[in-house]
C-alpha cells in the first residue's frame, strides 16, 4: 500500500480531550502493524478494548484481500490470473474498489492509473539499497499500464490485455478506513480517530464537543513538526508527498508517485498534497491523482468537486489552498 506521515495527530490531543470532557472516559487507543505501517485506533467515548480488537482484525481482514504481495490475496490472484483467463468474478470489496479506481484513472485522464502494478513493483523504496530500474525495464513495464484495458460490468472485470495487472496501494487504505469507520458507528462510536499511517480519519469530534486537531507534516522534517493545524471533525484528512517513500540517488529525489507515461518519479514542482473529504477513499485517492496532476490541473479538479478540499505544498514552500481548505485552519493551538 502507500504513504507515510504526510497528516499528524497534534501532541497532547488525549490530554486536550480528557480535560474537556465531563463524563471520564479516558481514550483506550490499540496499534497493530499492517498496510506496510503503524495502523492506530483510539476511541473516545467507550471505554471498549474489545471494539479496538475487532475493529484492527477487520483492517487485517482488508488487507489480506487487497495486497498486491500478499500471496493468497484476491488481488494477488488476479495479478497471477491463468493464461487466457480474461473474466473474473470480484468480490464486492474488490469491485467496488475496483470501480473507484476506474473513476479516478478515468477522470484524470491516466495521471491516476489504477494499472500501475507492473511499474510499482519494478521500484523498490524500502530497500536498503535503492536503486534506479534500468531505462529498458522501465519502458517494457510502462507499456503493460494502460487501464483501459479493463471493463467492469457490476462484479466481473475483464482484462483486456494479458499484461494488466491491479495495484491498489493510492486507494485502498482510504476505504479501509472507512470501513472501519462504519464498523466503529455500528458498535455506537461516536468519537475516535482511526489513523492508517498518516492517513487520518476522524469519527464525529471530541466528546466535549470541539474538532479534533490534525497536523500537516512539514516535508522532510521530523514527524512530529507541522506547518499548519487543521480543525477537523468526521472527515478524513490524507497526503500524498515526495519525501514519504523515496530516495537519491546522484541528487535526484526519487520518490513512489510514478507518472504512468514515462515510468519515472512526477517532477511537476509539487512536494506534497493534502485532501479534507468525507470519504477517505476520496481523500486517498484524490491526493495521488491531484499530485499527478500538478498544482494547475489538480486544484482545478477539485474546484469542479463538492466537499473536498485541498492543500498543496511546492518545492518553492508555497502553501496553497483550494477554495474553502483554509476556512479548516486551526481557530486556536
Amino acid at each position: 500500500m502507500k504513504k507515510g506521515w504526510g497528516v499528524v495527530l497534534m501532541a497532547g490531543m488525549a490530554a486536550l480531550l480528557l480535560a474537556g470532557c465531563g463524563r471520564g472516559v479516558e481514550p483506550v487507543t490499540q496499534s497493530g502493524f499492517m498496510l506496510n505501517t503503524f495502523v492506530t485506533v483510539t476511541i473516545y467515548d467507550k471505554n471498549d478494548p474489545g471494539i479496538l480488537s475487532e475493529c484492527l482484525d477487520l483492517c487485517r481482514s482488508y488487507e489480506n484481500m487487497f495486497s498486491k504481495t500478499i500471496e493468497g490475496s484476491e488481488v494477488y490472484k488476479l495479478n497471477h490470473r491463468m493464461a487466457g483467463e480474461t473474466a473474473v468474478t470480484l468480490s464486492p470489496d474488490v469491485a467496488d474498489l475496483l470501480s473507484r479506481g476506474l473513476y479516478y484513472s478515468q477522470i484524470s485522464e491516466g495521471a491516476f492509473d489504477i494499472t500501475v502494478e507492473p511499474l510499482s513493483s519494478l521500484w523498490n523504496f524500502t530497500s536498503e539499497h535503492p536503486a534506479v530500474p534500468p531505462a529498458e525495464k522501465i519502458e517494457e513495464a510502462r507499456k503493460k499500464v494502460d487501464y483501459r484495458n479493463l471493463k467492469l460490468e457490476g462484479n466481473t472485470v475483464t482484462f483486456l490485455s494479458p499484461d494488466t495487472s491491479l495495484d491498489f496501494g493510492a486507494i485502498a487504505k482510504g476505504y479501509i478506513a472507512d470501513r472501519m469507520k462504519d464498523f466503529l458507528l455500528e458498535k455506537g462510536v461516536k468519537s475516535a480517530i482511526i489513523n492508517l499511517g498518516g492517513n487520518v480519519l476522524c469519527v464525529g469530534q471530541k466528546p466535549e464537543g470541539k474538532p479534533f486537531k490534525i497536523g500537516l507534516q512539514k516535508p522532510y522534517a521530523d514527524r512530529n513538526e507541522t506547518i499548519e493545524t487543521l480543525d477537523i471533525k468526521d472527515m478524513s484528512v490524507v497526503s500524498s508527498g515526495v519525501y514519504e517513500r523515496h530516495f537519491v540517488k546522484d541528487g535526484v529525489n526519487y520518490h513512489h508517485i510514478l507518472n504512468p507515461r514515462d515510468g519515472y518519479p512526477y517532477e511537476n514542482g509539487l512536494v506534497s498534497v493534502t485532501i479534507l473529504s468525507k470519504l477517505s477513499a476520496d481523500g486517498d485517492a484524490l491526493s495521488t491523482t491531484c499530485f499527478s496532476l500538478g498544482l494547475e490541473k489538480g486544484m482545478k479538479l477539485l474546484e469542479s468537486i463538492d466537499g473536498v478540499y485541498g492543500v498543496f505544498i511546492t518545492e518553492a514552500g508555497e502553501v496553497l489552498y483550494s477554495q474553502g481548505a483554509r476556512e479548516f485552519l486551526a481557530s486556536e493551538p
